[in-house]
């Protein structure tokens, strides 16, 4: 798939601030009066920073809000119906810790359960899509929701459940790609079921259906090296986690929680480069490109 940048933002900006969200809906004493403020701030400006740049990679930007009318069958309308019902609950919850100086916890969890829903169905437009293998199982909204909960603990200052956290996310990222590395041969596509001529025999490529790239090469197929897939894949772990970790085990401080909250956010938005980069969509082997 084609790694678009606005895609790439909204996933990893959105994620984590939704992540931020939940983390504090359910804290039980969660911060009032302008740290109230500053906190939810930062949250809501990763949630709908992300969901805002999302907007970029469609044709007609302007036709956004009939996204909505589908939420019956589509997971992208789902998200942004999520996705709203969740911050205007958080924003009634966050109204009452910054001007009243109120908590009330039924508001908090039921925001943090739909910040949370937003994520899930964030990743389902990705994993159930069943024409790219390496998307479609369990396992991306279980990933999906591990970076969210993640990057929030890491903003809302939780260390030590961050840096578990850290290591629990580690280990989904790499048994997701274990798992994507086979995925699209262990489904048994090839060019006779792309075509529908198995029938006739072995069949092989003569030329391009087309002699210029289309809209589905330019947005279906992207060829990522391997050599430079697994050096983009340590390269996100080890800015995603290891160096989170280290730094919040050296000093637990400001500036150091600043770097490590850094580190995580390049190190998410190279994993994500990569998602995407390395989707094997089943249209490329009508164009013979796998």
């Amino acid at each position: 798939m084609h790694p678009a940048p606005s895609v790439i933002i909204f996933t990893t900006l959105s994620g984590i601030g939704f992540g931020m969200l939940a983390w504090l809906g359910i804290d039980a004493t969660p911060p009032q009066g302008w740290v109230a403020f500053a906190f939810f701030f930062i949250a809501y400006a990763l949630a709908v920073g992300g969901l805002i740049s999302s907007t970029f990679h469609l044709g007609h930007p302007e036709r956004a809000l009939k996204a909505f009318t589908q939420w019956r069958t589509s997971w992208l309308s789902r998200e942004g119906v999520c996705a709203v019902a969740g911050l205007c609950v958080m924003g009634l919850y966050a109204a009452a810790l910054i001007f009243l100086g109120t908590h009330v916890p039924i508001l908090g969890w039921i925001g943090a359960a739909l910040s949370l829903l937003t994520v899930f169905t964030t990743s389902m437009i990705y994993g159930q899509l069943a024409t790219i293998p390496r998307w479609n199982t369990p396992l991306t909204s279980v990933l999906y929701l591990a970076y969210a909960l993640t990057g929030g603990a890491l903003l809302t200052g939780r260390v030590s459940i961050a840096i578990t956290l850290l290591l629990v996310t580690t280990a989904v990222q790499i048994l997701w790609w274990l798992r994507g590395d086979k995925a699209f041969a262990d489904r048994g596509s090839s060019l006779e079921t792309a075509t529908g001529l198995g029938n006739l025999g072995t069949v092989r490529s003569v030329a391009h259906p087309h002699t210029s790239p289309n809209y589905l090469m330019k947005e279906f197929i992207h060829v990522v090296g391997r050599k430079h897939a697994q050096k983009l894949r340590i390269i996100s772990l080890i800015l995603m986690a290891g160096l989170p970790i280290l730094l919040l085990s050296i000093h637990v401080g400001h500036i150091f929680a600043l770097l490590a909250v850094l580190s995580h956010v390049a190190g998410v938005a190279t994993s994500r480069w990569l998602f995407f980069a390395e989707a094997e969509h089943t249209v490329g082997l009508y164009y013979g490109m796998r």
